[in-house]
């Protein structure tokens, strides 16, 4: 008789449904395992939770916490409230075998340290990232999600370095691969098929696109201008396509910056994408100038040169091995690099050949081994 393995799944940001969908979708090819999708709420609104669940064929949450934002403490409160009694509750009347959860966000570690306090074996996707920087939140959850895992799922061998340096045993470690990578491969071709560069008048190959929301970058009105003033210069060489994350927005109206954006005609200010449409723009884009992790990763494997707007990132293969280069907040910087693109002078390296499409099935081949 075949073992089901019963799984509670942990969402929250839009980062983890990237990487949840195609680990749900190999899970459920399995047949071995029954998934129950927890949706903690930690980032609700129609552009960065609803349609993503649309784009990349997530089912509907089976439990919806509902914590809405707040501060690092009080969300990851409220999630430990509201997610034990879903874990004590079970599967279908039977105990959780595992919690499985993604990244580095809050729900990442509140419901990790929820399942561990009841007995519930905690799997880490994407475990051993490092920045070595305990100013970023990010950080503080990925140390701490990792120090109570009993699986270490590990996208690669720089994660393995890390983990094994904190005394982390071979056999709670397993290099899978990248799960943002499957998502990329399942969706870049629906994503070619949108009509966002027709609509927006850009070419192939003929444009960048930023993404900026980091406190280092746009809480201070002398950084985000310095950044502001490269845009502008670059958009007569090259068109720059800006989709503006909220508070980035905020920022630039409060600091009066806003006539950096509204004088520079080849810049295109866009809302928030829906993960095709954006995938759509960066596929096909000359540069990618941001500070998003995710993006480090994916301009690594389309070879697109990712100028990152970071002091420090976790993902240093992308820039030891990939396309990325760390530019901080230093505007000059920033524009010599720029400049390094348009000559046709960027070296965008290789792709890490653990990022080859396929770790979802690795993991769902660990978790639901007899």
């Amino acid at each position: 008789m075949t073992k089901i393995v019963n799984l509670a799944c942990v969402v929250g940001a839009r980062p983890n449904f990237m990487k949840m969908a195609p680990l749900l979708r190999a899970l459920n090819a399995t047949g071995k395992a029954n998934c129950t999708l927890i949706h903690t709420g930690q980032h609700y609104d129609k552009a960065l939770s609803d349609v993503f669940f649309e784009q990349l064929d997530i089912p509907k949450p089976d439990v919806s916490l509902d914590v809405g934002s707040g501060t690092q403490a009080g969300q990851t409160a409220k999630i430990l409230e509201r997610i034990e009694p879903v874990l004590e509750a079970g599967c279908d009347g039977q105990p959780f075998d595992y919690l499985v959860v993604v990244g580095d966000v809050n729900s990442t570690m509140a419901a990790a340290i929820a399942a561990a306090k009841l007995g519930i074996k905690v799997v880490h996707v994407e475990a051993g990232l490092r920045s070595f920087d305990r100013a970023m939140p990010e950080e503080i959850n990925r140390i701490v999600t990792d120090s109570i895992s009993d699986l270490l799922l590990v996208s690669d061998p720089i994660g393995i370095d890390h983990l094994k340096r904190e005394g982390h045993p071979d056999s709670a470690i397993h290099l899978v691969g990248n799960l943002m990578i499957d998502t990329l491969f399942h969706s870049l071709s629906k994503a070619k098929e949108t009509s966002t560069l027709a609509d927006a008048g850009l070419t192939a190959g003929e444009y960048g696109v930023v993404t900026l929301h980091r406190p280092s970058n746009v809480d201070d009105k002398d950084t985000l201008s310095g950044i502001l003033q490269v845009l502008h210069k670059v958009s007569d060489e090259l068109p720059v396509v800006f989709p503006i994350h909220p508070r980035t927005r905020s920022r630039i109206e409060s600091f009066g910056l806003q006539s950096l954006l509204d004088d520079a005609p080849g810049i295109t200010v866009m809302p928030p994408l829906g993960y095709l449409e954006f995938l759509s723009l960066t596929s096909s884009a000359k540069v990618i100038v941001t500070d998003s992790g995710g993006l480090q990763e994916e301009s690594t494997v389309m070879s697109i040169p990712c100028l990152t707007m970071r002091e420090n990132t976790e993902r240093p293969i992308t820039v030891s091995q990939g396309s990325s280069t760390l530019v901080g907040n230093d505007a000059e910087l920033l524009a010599e690099q720029l400049q390094l693109v348009l000559s046709g002078k960027y070296d965008v390296g290789k792709c890490p050949k653990e990022w080859d499409g396929q770790a979802a099935g690795r993991i769902a081949a660990i978790l639901t081994q007899a």
